[in-house]
């Protein structure tokens, strides 16, 4: 590969690697204690969200955990071990990447009457969750762009 790919394939990877230990300290601790991942301002509080909107919060949590989570892990190590499988897998994770923002970002937006966020997260959910969205398409992009190149 060349250089051009060689940069792209560590921004995905380690932009993959933070988004997993972001998504596995967010998401994956709420299952365990909720209260604490509020606290820790992981997690939105029922004053915020609502009783129903925290149980949607641990669907998502749990799915995460258990689809997400694994699905980054196998694409990164299978990207670093240039295999078919791990483009498959980073692939789907990156096409998770662009779903779920885009239902938190509409949600808040039709919601913004009955969701209180504290006002800072008005500012910074749209700001990360578009950031999440374009590292998604971006992924989804060199993927496939680069494809063959990626696995032996």
């Amino acid at each position: 590969m060349d250089n051009k790919r060689d940069l792209g394939l560590k921004i995905l990877i380690i932009t993959s690697v933070l988004l997993m230990l972001f998504l596995i300290s967010g998401q994956t601790f709420s299952l365990i204690n909720y209260q604490a991942a509020v606290d820790l301002g992981l997690q939105e509080s029922v004053e915020e969200v609502t009783e129903v909107g925290i149980a949607f919060a641990k669907g998502f949590a749990f799915a995460d955990t258990i689809v997400y989570i694994p699905l980054l892990l196998f694409g990164i190590i299978g990207l670093l071990k240039r295999t078919k499988w791990g483009v498959y897998a980073m692939l789907a994770s990156c096409a998770i990447s662009v779903y779920w923002p885009l239902v938190h970002l509409y949600a808040i937006y039709i919601g913004r009457d009955v969701i209180i966020l504290h006002p800072e997260k008005y500012v910074s959910f749209p700001i990360i969750l578009s950031l999440i969205i374009l590292y998604g398409l971006w992924g989804m992009w060199y993927l496939y762009k680069y494809q063959n190149e990626l696995s032996r």
